[in-house]
């Protein structure tokens, strides 16, 4: 495996809770300030030039160090966490394109959207832009088991990293309620998968108590080199638009761990000189499963700060959208940090605006699983509401392949796709079906069926 060959920069883990700012070394195992249970920051002090650090970052581009074939590690300067001799566990993630749609962007009432699209990571998601930084700090820091909670992208992400860096990936998986491709990609990557019977709050309160007394090496995004890594999408999104900043920056959220890593990433690269202005978050949320967004609706209402409240909960969520499916996301202080600091909004949709929107991005020709499609939806909902100009420019995050989740697109094209709440299942109406069409095999009835193409135009 290859080794990082800079130097270790001064660096440290600091609680995020300002009135605490309790520091630790970083090469503690610690997720959580051991005085105040907040989660923590690597804090770094950048002082290199941003012209040529961005001259640097481009020359790699040429190199065939395997480093530098990563879109994560090629920005080492920015993520300086490791020793000279540390070794770096990477499977070529990050360097996912952003790709335009005219289709979308008029579904969402925009000039233009531009998509960067994480489902182009090798196991199909942008988890695993965080798990190489991840698990090359727990191979560096002798730990032999890596573990997580996860509705699915976590899973098939730690799996595969755990296995290629020759570490034992443990698995808890809420029982019944991951989509079947997340749970095939765990399983073929060779995790110890364990499904618990509860949802994925459930799961995580029962075994977030016991994991580091196990000597297991947590994985989820409280993992602070996590988030490291997950900066970096931000970053190569800047150097795609030559470090021009978008207007808004809308992207999904479940346990909120990209948003805390996207903002991070624009406040560090604006202290940096690497920017010039920050763009604005949105962060978008399934109705059912929306826990951050229905806690600052109740802050707005009363007239408090966001953070006199205790922690946001939906105690029953509720979305087929099952990567954002979180009702106690941990990453929530974080993220309302971020939202501040770049004067970001958050949004809830329904179950069929994802739906639609999942739909509207296929006919694109992109495609994506069903939480990526809450930024398109979302985008269209700001736009409606005056809150985004249809004028202004957009980078709609998609977080994951849509092949993560195909039976979802099925359902939704034949029409049988339905969600279930109190009232009983409720039919989602696919406003974009393309429902596979059956003939005879006769050449007078498939020239028919051929007749409807030629009647698209």
């Amino acid at each position: 495996m290859p080794r990082v060959s800079s130097d270790r920069p001064s660096g440290h883990l600091r609680c995020i809770e300002t009135s605490c700012a309790a520091t630790y070394s970083l090469d503690d195992t610690r997720s959580e300030c051991a005085n105040c249970g907040n989660l923590l920051d690597v804090i770094y002090e950048h002082a290199a030039d941003p012209e040529a650090l961005k001259r640097l970052w481009r020359e790699r581009k040429m190199s065939l160090d395997p480093r530098d074939l990563s879109g994560v590690w090629r920005f080492r300067e920015i993520i300086p966490f490791l020793r000279e001799q540390d070794q770096v566990v990477t499977l070529r993630e990050g360097n996912t394109p952003i790709i335009e749609s005219k289709h979308a962007a008029a579904y969402a009432g925009l000039d233009s959207i531009g998509f960067k699209h994480q489902g182009f990571n090798p196991t199909g998601s942008f988890k695993d832009n965080g798990m190489t930084a991840g698990v090359t700090k727990a191979l560096n820091l002798g730990r032999k088991i890596v573990a997580c909670v996860s509705t699915g992208n976590t899973s098939a992400s730690l799996a595969a990293y755990a296995s290629y860096g020759g570490l034992h990936a443990v698995i808890f998986i809420p029982a019944g309620q991951i989509a079947a491709g997340k749970l095939a990609q765990s399983l073929e990557y060779g995790a110890i998968t364990i499904q618990v019977e509860a949802n994925f709050d459930g799961t995580w309160k029962v075994v977030s108590q016991f994991v580091e007394q196990a000597g297991v090496y947590l994985m989820n995004s409280v993992n602070p080199y996590r988030i490291e890594g997950q900066k970096t999408i931000v970053v190569e999104t800047m150097e795609r638009l030559n470090w021009e900043p978008p207007d808004w920056i809308v992207l999904p959220g479940g346990n909120l761990g990209n948003s805390s890593a996207f903002g991070k990433g624009l406040r560090e690269m604006l202290a940096m000189g690497l920017i010039k202005r920050m763009p604005r978050l949105a962060i978008i949320q399934a109705e059912g499963s929306a826990p951050l967004y229905h806690l600052l609706n109740k802050a707005r209402a009363e007239g408090r700060a966001p953070l006199s409240y205790p922690a946001p909960i939906v105690a029953d969520p509720r979305t087929l959208a099952t990567a954002i499916k979180i009702g106690a996301p941990v990453s929530w202080r974080k993220a309302l940090r971020e939202l501040e600091a770049t004067n970001g909004v958050c949004e809830s949709v329904s179950e069929q605006e994802i739906a639609d929107a999942k739909a509207v991005i296929g006919q694109a020709g992109i495609g994506c699983e069903p939480a990526s499609a809450a930024s398109l939806a979302g985008a269209r909902k700001l736009v409606a509401a005056g809150i985004i100009k249809p004028s202004e420019r957009v980078i709609g995050v998609l977080t994951g392949n849509m092949l993560k989740d195909p039976m979802y697109s099925l359902a939704y094209h034949e029409g049988t796709l339905s969600t279930h709440d109190a009232d009983g299942d409720r039919r989602i109406v696919p406003r974009f079906p393309n429902r596979p069409v059956v003939v005879p095999p006769d050449p007078a009835a498939i020239m028919k069926a051929l007749e409807s193409v030629r009647q698209r135009g």
